[in-house]
């Protein structure tokens, strides 16, 4: 077996620890397997990037993907671990849109804050402005929770651009619809809070400020939004109203106006489904205006959306329909997709389900990019802000991603590496959070809590954090943004996250199409 005094090597010097990790079976049969493979594979990346040619055309459509909390380290996790459910060590695996021909780091802090939230972050992507934390597509002179300071302070989002442009557009979340990516791109509001009438403050509506969800229906531009997926079904209906799929709970608002009722009043189109398989019978040939709320409150997660009592469509499935209906607008659509639970996720410190949720994200990616055609669709894939998710040790090439830091012993068998304190540690963990020992109810005589092999296998397993709190925080990392289609070769370097918006308007002609 390894001896655990040369493992520890690796916390005095990265160049033992390398040394250490060559001498291992695994490295020499990698070596012997493999010959050339990385060498001659960097001579293929170097040929197709001569290659690229960039394509400074207008583009017809655009597909903003957002996964919520997707910073780089989720990124390189989700690819191992995308890999790994195929079967393959997992870190030559690339996630559909990391072969983008085009990326660029995205700074995401809010004007008032050093690590984000989604509603300020999100409206730089969709106004151009960036903006204070908690405020929904408004400029930087709004104040949070302040109605009067919002009235002048609106920042025309991509999807009223869209549709004063003659454009479809569509919205698709894993989130509740009123959550602050989505919301973002449809409505105005001084707090992401504001999500139903029952939480504007005294005096607001009377002021002129309106709730999120009535704001989707209510939407002025164009012909109205198109279509929009996802969850949230709580904010749409009435208190006194059951709701269609927990008939023992009922709707949020206070006012009386069963939203999801109104929007089918709209024309003989709009229709207002609930569940997978009033989805699966949508005919795109029939030019429907789809209002889908699938939930009460958020979607569930990929991993526990095959257990849904009555169903519910994945992100993939969302993204296809949405492109099937909106592409039958000869003059474009924009579209915008969020995967939000990877933020939750994390927020929980349960990496398995964050992953699982990124590698929708990817799948959904891919399909979208099979269905458009390159030379008129702009597709942008990127996040609003990161997480504190850490990957470290020095596990094994092939070590599973979801388990113990790992390297072989002398018979090629992985063993898990031991902490200081002797006891094994899992590739992922996070700065903070639930997770983290004090949290616990535990005996902690015995210091850190020993883990199994059984307990952090399942989907529940929160990682070990260092912190305790209640809920893991963002982080104000930078962000990835891939891109491809016209005008994706803008994208490069490192750029302020509204910068987002520049390229898609540049793309689209968007401002001058609307007549701004």
């Amino acid at each position: 077996m390894l001896k655990y005094a040369a493992l520890l090597l690796c916390s005095a010097s990265l160049g033992a620890c390398a040394q250490t990790a060559a001498l291992t079976k695994s490295s020499q049969q990698a070596a012997a397997k493999t010959g050339d493979y990385w060498y001659d594979g960097a001579q293929t990346t170097l040929a197709e990037r001569k290659a690229i040619k960039a394509n400074k055309s207008k583009a017809k459509n655009v597909i903003l993907f957002v996964a919520d909390g997707m910073d780089p380290t989720t990124v390189a996790a989700a690819r191992i671990y995308d890999g790994q459910s195929r079967g393959e060590d997992g870190e030559e695996n690339l996630l559909s849109f990391e072969r983008f021909p085009y990326l660029a780091m995205s700074k995401t802090y809010n004007t008032d804050m050093q690590t984000p939230d989604s509603a300020g972050t999100m409206t730089a992507m969709a106004t151009g402005y960036k903006t204070k934390a908690g405020i929904i597509s408004l400029d930087n002179t709004a104040e949070r929770s302040d109605c009067a300071s919002s009235l002048d302070a609106h920042a025309p989002t991509i999807v009223e651009l869209a549709e004063r442009a003659g454009m479809a557009t569509g919205v698709v979340s894993t989130a509740r619809l009123t959550h602050a990516t989505p919301a973002a791109t449809y409505a105005h509001a001084a707090d992401r809070d504001w999500e139903n009438d029952t939480r504007l403050p005294d005096g607001a509506y009377e002021m002129g400020c309106r709730d999120i969800a009535s704001q989707l229906i209510d939407f002025e531009y164009g012909d109205g939004v198109d279509l929009a997926l996802g969850g949230g079904r709580s904010n749409f209906l009435p208190q006194d109203f059951a709701d269609p799929e927990d008939q023992d709970k009922s709707g949020a608002r206070k006012d009386g106006r069963n939203l999801a009722a109104e929007w089918m009043t709209k024309s003989n189109s709009h229709v207002f489904i609930w569940n997978e398989e009033q989805f699966n019978r949508i005919d795109p040939s029939t030019d429907p205006k789809i209002l889908g709320l699938f939930e009460r409150s958020h979607m569930k997660y990929e991993l526990d959306r095959p257990d849904d009592s009555d169903g519910e469509p994945s992100l993939e499935a969302m993204t296809k329909k949405a492109i099937e209906i909106l592409s039958r607008n000869e003059n474009g659509y924009v579209l915008v997709i969020e995967a939000g639970r990877v933020d939750h996720a994390h927020h929980g410190g349960n990496a398995a389900r964050a992953l699982a949720d990124t590698q929708e994200f990817a799948q959904a990616i891919a399909a979208a990019r099979t269905m458009t055609d390159q030379a008129d669709t702009l597709v942008i894939a990127t996040a609003d802000h990161g997480h504190t998710i850490s990957f470290a040790g020095y596990p094994a090439k092939g070590n599973d991603i979801l388990g113990f830091a790992a390297m072989p012993d002398d018979d090629g068998e992985l063993e898990p590496m031991k902490a200081l304190d002797g006891k094994p540690y899992t590739t992922l963990g996070y700065a903070n959070g639930p997770g983290a020992v004090f949290n616990k109810s535990v005996d902690l005589s015995d210091g850190r809590p020993a883990l199994d092999h059984d307990e952090i296998a399942h989907k529940d397993f929160q990682q070990q954090a260092l912190v305790p709190s209640y809920s893991e925080t963002h982080g104000g990392q930078d962000v990835t943004i891939y891109a491809s289609g016209p005008g994706a070769y803008l994208f490069g370097g490192v750029v302020e996250q509204n910068y987002i918006f520049h390229v898609i308007d540049d793309a689209l002609r968007l401002r001058s199409r609307a007549g701004e």
